[in-house]
């Protein structure tokens, strides 16, 4: 990807938002799967101190001069971008049922919701699916390896991190040649995404790291096995 640096430090906010919204139990046992906890750490509090100091309070500022319908709309735009990552890996996974879904959610709020504007999908009982690359490769039996902080990603794993790469040629970024307009989108991408998530923060207590680390490995085997979650995770 040509966008380095603050091209990234929306999964500081993505990861965080994504982690404190998880509402399955936190794992007992994560400690196990995180071996490089120093290292972790130490990326963990870089991360950290940009979400504090640039990443939200942009996002409180757009959020605060931004008319909901306004925030709604810009999230479902986003929304219906990222639902050809989905549909790409449900084809990967053979989820042809799902695949379908989304592709109707792509017709349908492609055209009737004008470009995604409005999530008139959802409401048909077209329910939004959440699939990338990883959860692909966890699916065809390629277990998650250690947990591991990355700068301005944020959490991933060992299986989770180089999966980022293949979910790219599926994202808009890599075909916008204009580099203001790519960036002045993703930038939007960015701060629309850490406002919606400013709230979720509030669930975060004790230790933010271990909260975080647990709530995210937590989380990508629920998504991983589809829900099916084994009781000693």
């Amino acid at each position: 990807m040509q966008l380095i640096g603050a091209r990234w430090i929306d999964r500081l906010g993505l990861v965080l938002a994504c982690l404190t919204l998880a509402v399955v139990p936190v794992a007992a046992n994560a400690a196990d799967e995180d071996p490089w906890e120093g290292f972790n750490r130490a990326i963990f509090r870089f991360n950290d101190t940009l979400d504090t100091w640039a990443l939200k309070p942009i996002a409180q500022g757009y959020q605060a001069v931004t008319p909901q319908i306004v925030e709604d709309g810009v999230h479902n735009v986003f929304n219906n971008v990222g639902d050809v990552r989905n549909l790409a890996n449900d084809l990967l996974q053979a989820k042809f049922h799902d695949a379908g879904v989304d592709t109707g959610r792509l017709i349908f709020n492609t055209t009737f919701g004008l470009l995604g504007f409005f999530d008139v999908a959802t409401p048909m009982g077209l329910s939004r699916n959440d699939e990338d690359f990883g959860q692909t490769l966890g699916a065809w039996g390629v277990s998650s390896g250690p947990y591991l902080v990355l700068p301005f990603f944020g959490p991933s794993t060992v299986r989770d991190a180089p999966a980022k790469f293949p979910d790219s040629f599926v994202g808009p970024y890599r075909y916008i040649d204009h580099v203001p307009t790519r960036n002045v989108t993703f930038a939007v991408d960015v701060i629309q995404t850490r406002a919606s998530l400013l709230s979720a923060e509030k669930l975060i207590t004790g230790d933010r790291y271990i909260f975080i680390r647990n709530a995210f490995l937590q989380n990508r085997e629920f998504r991983v096995r589809d829900g099916e979650v084994e009781d000693d995770f």
